[in-house]
């Protein structure tokens, strides 16, 4: 297996105004838990301001998928009811796997989380950099003197 040592994010700079912080943490995380593969996921940049993760939940049910924000974190966790199996029965192979699970994202300044929801044993979480009027550019008026 190839490990990559250097990744160049100038390019995702460019194109994510206010999100650039966001990079280096996603990259710190995939060095320190390159093992962590479940659940799989997706991050989509739907908008200038706005980013959708995908996580495949499927088999988890209502109440087993906990999402949260804790210090500037989104934290998706699940935890699967033990089956009860109708009597007589028992896997012949098991490789569907629906066990416990932590999965963390970074959040970048001013990142609100929109929506949660769950299509298709997908979780779509919506987030939106909403940039308060402090923060955005202002044009100033310039004077000529004479």
């Amino acid at each position: 297996m190839t490990r990559i040592t250097a990744m160049d994010l100038s390019p995702f700079y460019r194109s994510t105004l206010g999100m650039d912080r966001v990079f280096d943490r996603i990259v710190q995380q995939i060095d320190s838990a390159s093992s962590q593969t479940y659940p799989p996921y997706n991050i989509l940049k739907t908008g200038e301001n706005t980013v959708e993760v995908q996580i495949a939940v499927a088999g988890f049910t209502q109440g087993e998928i906990e999402v949260k924000v804790q210090e500037d974190t989104l934290v998706i966790t699940g935890e699967k009811e033990p089956e009860v199996m109708p009597e007589h029965y028992e896997y012949t192979y098991h490789g569907i796997s629906s066990r416990r699970f932590i999965r963390t994202f970074p959040m970048a300044e001013h990142v609100e989380v929109l929506s949660a929801m769950i299509k298709d044993g997908i979780l779509t979480i919506k987030l939106e950099r909403i940039i308060p009027e402090s923060k955005k550019p202002k044009s100033i008026a310039i004077t000529y003197e004479s």
